[in-house]
């Protein structure tokens, strides 16, 4: 049940921490060597300009603009019914508590770039940042070898309404989010996953104290999935491929009661790879995968806590009745016409979830992420008296003679 290794990660927090500390003294300058060094461009303006931004409409194929329009309208309205009216609670008479609900006043999001662009992320961390009402939200992607941002991101970010949109990647990208450089102003919190690069960047600067917060340190990808003998061992194999392409460091895991079941995936996923263009990432991947024969759906439940795994797909007879079994996972998947991919593009649930066994105790990106929550109270006289009591035995039992005093002056008509 091991996840594979993070390969040389001290190495690699020493090479992160001096990207950091490089980009904090040294800015925009700095951010442009690590572009040229990394990205293979040259850059004068990092920022992406106003009419590069609304030209990207035009560049983006009908076809896929109207599938971003639909997945942006999905995951608003997921993303809309988290919306919390706060309420005012009357703990008892004269005490009245409720909690006040603000957005995150500067955010950023980073959306991986690379061979392929990536919208999907782009909307994911853009809409609940729109819906939250972030006053300012900036999106950082690498740029290409021409110096540009993929136009179907820009037409995702702005059909988030971002118009703050910078060409850097990497660590160096989170650094300058983290601490600001004359280009790019310094965030509140991070969003977004990322390379072992970008993922140990969000690790450091997430550690000092008061400095920035951080949604998730995001890990490769992984997907696990149960199976019985009423699974189609080809939707069982494809969704297995589709977590393997992601990457070479990628976990694939099925669980299953059923031998003949497992065996027929075998042989699926060696018929499917051979006519992916991924092939040679997925075989990397699949290095690291692992098929688990078990005794039932219950006992593959059990391994599965035990896992917790970012990705929960259930091809079993009647999948609903073990959702109160499950304890762990990110984000799951009921039923052989519900494939993961739903979820990474347009059901409307979110795609950024927790990975390496982090389900334990985070769940999937949501909107009150970019949200903060202030607990507010008002007591009256009448309300301190019938209260006073339990506050001042409790202060006195922990010895904080200031916290009895406070209520014991209150009810004593303060002083003159």
């Amino acid at each position: 049940m091991l996840r594979p290794a993070l390969e040389q990660e001290k190495e690699l927090e020493t090479l992160v921490a001096t990207i950091i500390s490089n980009v904090r003294l040294r800015g925009d300058q700095a951010l442009q060597e690590y572009t040229s060094r990394y990205d293979g461009v040259e850059l004068n303006d990092i920022r992406v300009s106003k009419s590069e931004i609304e030209s990207a409409k035009q560049k983006v194929p009908q076809q896929v603009r109207q599938a971003i329009n639909t997945a942006y309208e999905q995951i608003k309205a997921f993303h809309m019914a988290q919306i919390q009216i706060p309420e005012v609670i009357e703990t008892m008479p004269g005490v009245k508590c409720s909690v006040r609900i603000r957005a995150m006043e500067s955010v950023g999001l980073y959306v991986p770039g690379g061979a392929t662009p990536l919208p999907s992320t782009a909307l994911m961390l853009g809409v609940p940042a729109q819906l939250a009402g972030c006053p300012r939200t900036i999106l950082v992607s690498p740029p290409d070898k021409q110096g540009k941002i993929a136009p179907e991101v820009l037409y995702a970010a702005q059909k988030c309404g971002i118009t703050f949109i910078y060409k850097i990647g990497g660590a160096q990208a989170i650094a300058a989010l983290a601490y600001g450089t004359d280009s790019v102003e310094a965030v509140d919190k991070i969003f977004g996953p990322g390379n072992r690069f970008v993922t140990m960047a969000k690790q450091l600067v997430s550690q000092k104290q008061g400095l920035v917060g951080i949604d998730m340190p995001a890990g490769p990808s992984e997907v696990l999935i149960i199976a019985d003998e009423s699974a189609n061992p080809t939707f069982v194999a494809i969704d297995l491929l589709s977590q393997a392409e992601h990457g070479p460091d990628s976990q694939v895991i099925l669980i299953s009661s059923n031998e003949k079941c497992i065996e027929s995936t075998k042989k699926e996923v060696t018929r499917l790879t051979e006519s992916l263009e991924r092939r040679s990432i997925i075989e990397e991947a699949l290095k690291f995968s692992r098929y688990i024969l078990v005794d039932s759906v219950d006992e593959a439940i059990e391994v599965s806590n035990s896992y917790a795994p970012e990705h929960l797909i259930l091809q079993v007879n009647d999948p609903g009745k073990y959702l109160d079994d499950i304890k762990h996972a990110g984000s799951i998947f009921l039923g052989p016409w519900t494939p993961e991919s739903a979820g990474d593009y347009a059901s409307g649930t979110n795609h950024v979830l927790p990975t390496y066994g982090s389900a334990r105790f985070t769940s999937s990106l949501g909107l009150s992420d970019f949200q903060k929550r202030s607990t507010i109270q008002e007591i009256t006289r009448s309300g301190l008296e019938s209260l006073g009591s339990t506050i001042m035995t409790l202060a006195a039992a922990e010895g904080l003679g200031a916290h009895e005093m406070a209520v014991a002056l209150r009810l004593k008509g303060g002083i003159r």
